[in-house]
């Protein structure tokens, strides 16, 4: 009794030490939030004057992250949703949202009467519900000049049928935040964690909370057990069995006057009803085996065939005391969650080529040895070293360390001797975090992100696709083009104030550092 007495009064402090921190941030912010909301209204009235839905055939969208990539439901479409670009003087905060016709090759850029303000690092949900909707909670404004910022905890629903936006008020949702995770669970949508910022504090939740579909309510949930330690940019996905896993993430803690220090966690648990009682949680904390993800944030999730986590890219931070460098992944893990066991996707290459080798094979058996021999070394690492000259005349080297294909096996394909059909590694999307992932048709789609080359940040606007069925090549649609790349130098002088404030039609600044960005959102 004194023991569990003594573990349930340090818990009651943990509490209390956060609402005290929350609000903390809370005063100190409110006063810069108050200034940003006369700006957001500015813009919102802005917006309002449009009346008509209007689509536009377009190129492709600029360079972005931290923007959302969703698949309609109903038709053969990917939904792009905001996003910002960092130029290492300001990062333009976006009000745009594109629809990318998988059949035609083709985007649209579509303006639809009285939208959300321009955000980042927000939450969508698409649902079935009420004709087919994308639900939109939270995400991230900043002033013009970087140096103050919004939260938002405003939720809106995208009425696909009839293209228009409706604002749903509802009281006792979640505080403003960003970097916070949502999923359709049945017919709620459950959000997690997240972080809110302002100049000098801030604060991550681990709270979770519930909207319910038919009533249009908040409720905030207090599931039992011991759950995840607050953070933001984590994984949440539904399982076949009906429960909500969570798989790392990042949160910093201040361990002394403006030094902090941040965690990427690894950790994994399991969120499920109790008693099958959708009004009573448990948290569960869960070991999955297999080949896990190495520690890293600013990963990207989207489910797979057969109900799989899909889990791509993101960054290492390693931190050495003022220092921050980066090692970016393009890597792909599947969470199988009926075995609860990871699995290290690999690619087996294309038909064609494995079939001249095997042909090849049968033509020389004399050479049976050499053949051997090229196939071992073909199981090793792969280099691939690409060059891109910026507008600007400066040259990235983008390196890619590719895997050997067929040496470990995801869920489907575990069992195969993939050796005999293995081909030469096939370069797909360059390392990255914070990109956008679709799943539609068994196709995946992978849109933007960043990553850094020395001291400048590469945003980036290609989008490549992948059969997860067949697990052979990545397929190119839209190539990088350096001529969307701008850094400016600390010499460069800033844009006049007009430019800065073209929020209507796409660009708001801020100046959060790329690495924080990258792990948080």
């Amino acid at each position: 009794m004194g023991k569990k007495g003594k573990k349930e009064k340090k818990g009651r402090g943990a509490e209390k030490t956060a609402a005290k921190m929350e609000k903390k941030v809370s005063k100190r912010s409110r006063k810069e939030e108050e200034d940003l909301e006369a700006l957001i209204v500015h813009f919102q009235t802005l917006d309002a004057r449009k009346t008509e839905v209007v689509e536009t055939p377009c190129s492709p969208p600029s360079p972005r992250l931290n923007a959302s990539l969703s698949a309609h439901p109903g038709k053969d479409e990917l939904i792009l949703f905001r996003g910002e670009y960092f130029n290492s003087q300001k990062t333009f905060l976006y009000n745009e949202l594109y629809v990318y016709n998988i059949r035609k090759d083709t985007w649209t850029k579509v303006n639809i009467p009285s939208p959300p303000p321009s955000r980042c690092a927000h939450q969508v949900v698409m649902v079935p519900q009420g004709g087919r909707q994308l639900w939109v909670f939270g995400g991230e404004f900043a002033s013009p000049n970087g140096e103050q910022f919004y939260h938002y905890k405003d939720l809106w629903v995208l009425h696909l049928a009839t293209k228009t936006w409706e604002q749903v008020r509802s009281t006792g949702g979640p505080s403003g935040r960003s970097g916070h995770r949502m999923v359709a669970w049945k017919r709620q949508l459950i959000l997690f964690g997240g972080f809110h910022e302002s100049t000098r504090d801030y604060i991550y939740y681990n709270d979770v909370y519930a909207f319910n579909l038919d009533t249009f309510a908040w409720s905030k949930l207090s599931p039992a057990g011991t759950g995840p330690t607050p953070r933001s940019g984590c994984q949440m996905s539904v399982t076949p069995q009906g429960g909500i896993v969570l798989y790392g993430g990042y949160s910093k803690q201040r361990v002394k006057k403006d030094v902090d220090k941040g965690t990427r966690h690894s950790d994994m648990f399991l969120l499920k009803p109790e008693d099958g009682r959708e009004d009573k949680w448990v948290w569960t904390r869960i070991n999955p085996s297999g080949v896990k993800p190495t520690p890293r944030s600013g990963f990207s999730v989207a489910m797979a065939p057969n109900h799989q986590t899909l889990f791509f890219g993101g960054v290492c931070d390693k931190e050495e005391e003022e220092n921050l460098e980066g090692e970016f992944f393009n890597d792909l893990y599947f969470y199988d969650a009926t075995r609860n066991r990871w699995f290290a996707g690999q690619l087996k290459g294309p038909k064609s080529e494995k079939k001249n080798r095997r042909r090849g094979r049968k033509e020389e058996p004399e050479g049976g040895s050499q053949q051997a021999c090229g196939r071992a070394s073909a199981q090793g690492p792969v280099e691939v070293v690409k060059e891109v000259v910026a507008e600007d005349g400066t040259v990235v080297t983008i390196k890619q360390v590719l895997a050997a294909p067929g040496s470990v096996g995801q869920a489907q394909s575990e069992d195969e001797d993939s050796s005999e059909e293995a081909s030469s590694p096939v370069p797909g999307p360059c390392p990255r975090s914070n990109a956008m992932l679709a799943v539609k048709h068994g196709m995946l789609y992978v849109y933007g992100g960043m990553f850094e080359a020395g001291d400048r940040q590469i945003t980036l606007s290609d989008l490549h696709c992948l059969d997860l069925h067949r697990m052979e090549a990545w397929k190119a649609l839209v190539e990088m083009d350096p001529e969307t790349q701008e850094w400016l130098e600390e010499t460069d002088s800033e844009e006049d104030s007009e430019e800065e404030v073209e929020g209507a039609e796409g660009g708001y600044e801020d100046e959060d550092s790329a690495e924080e960005s990258s792990a948080e959102d």
